[in-house]
């Protein structure tokens, strides 16, 4: 065997395991579901901490609107993305994607539940004296901040919300929903359960201003999807380090900055309560028009 041969044959050797591995970077998605700054801030640690135990470079991107996620996700070459629940569902429907890992909240749940809320001072208790009232939503492609509000009017005989409400408008993010309501800019609020314990950590003033109308079914927290034709040894390693982290003394400030005490491995089977809350709002996943 000639020299060159030889050279040839180790180069290979050493480069096509790593080629094998899949790829030399990982491009993973953020939704908004607070100030995008603050939401950079939280998982940028974690993509440090997948950066250094996978061997390669874990980039974030964040999304300015929820469906964003699903319409950039091919266009800006996403390898996965932290989802909400009905992204999560929608990006199943519509992308080549499977959940992996589901995040587990300080209280030990691992699902987050939407409210339906008012100033106390309002003299707002039921569903007839939102009638005429302003609404803040969060996203027309979230469950928490949306779609559990919308069914939970219609199974209280509000069929349609444009002539129920005298004007109902989105914030892009589950704080600024809140704020809304608490800032006399809107009567009325939905936004997701974990964001709003968040805030009142920070302004414990925040848990006497607010009267809370429903609460939505538990529905899975924030899930990390892959898609589908990533190499198997990316996703299985993404998943073991994931699920293995609260064991390893190196991610415990990783997970203290999420506001988690670990992951838990995910199905497409948890999300089957976010079909029954889209069948009570009228809405076929599928066919769903999200913007």
């Amino acid at each position: 065997m000639s020299t060159l041969v030889k050279y040839v044959v180790v180069f290979c050797l050493l480069v096509l395991p790593l080629k094998g591995y899949g790829q030399e970077e990982l491009l993973l998605g953020l939704i908004p579901e607070e100030n995008i700054f603050k939401q950079m801030d939280r998982y940028r640690p974690l993509a440090s901490y997948l950066s250094n135990e996978l061997g390669m470079k874990v980039r974030l991107t964040i999304l300015s609107r929820y469906g964003d996620v699903i319409d950039k996700f091919d266009s800006r070459k996403m390898d996965g993305a932290f989802f909400e629940v009905f992204t999560a569902v929608l990006a199943m429907e519509k992308l080549s994607v499977e959940p992996i890992a589901t995040k587990v909240n300080l209280d030990g749940t691992s699902t987050s539940r939407g409210y339906i809320f008012v100033r106390q001072d309002s003299g707002i208790r039921t569903v007839q004296d939102l009638k005429g009232k302003r609404m803040a939503f969060v996203d027309k492609a979230t469950v928490t901040g949306y779609l559990f509000a919308v069914a939970f009017l219609r199974e209280n005989g509000v069929k349609s919300i444009e002539k129920f409400f005298k004007e109902y408008y989105f914030t892009g993010s589950h704080d600024s929903a809140i704020y809304s309501v608490l800032d006399n800019r809107a009567d009325v609020g939905t936004a997701d359960g974990e964001v709003y314990l968040r805030m009142i950590e920070k302004d414990p003033s925040i848990k006497n201003e607010l009267y809370f109308i429903a609460r939505s079914p538990a529905v899975p927290d924030t899930t990390l999807c892959l898609r589908k034709d990533l190499p198997e040894k990316v996703k299985s390693n993404i998943k073991r380090i994931l699920l293995n982290m609260d064991k390893d003394p190196k991610s415990k400030e990783v997970l203290r900055n999420l506001r988690v005490i670990k992951f838990r491995g995910a199905s497409k089977d948890d999300f089957l309560p976010v079909f029954e809350i889209a069948q009570k709002a009228g809405v076929d996943i599928k066919s769903y028009r999200y913007k």
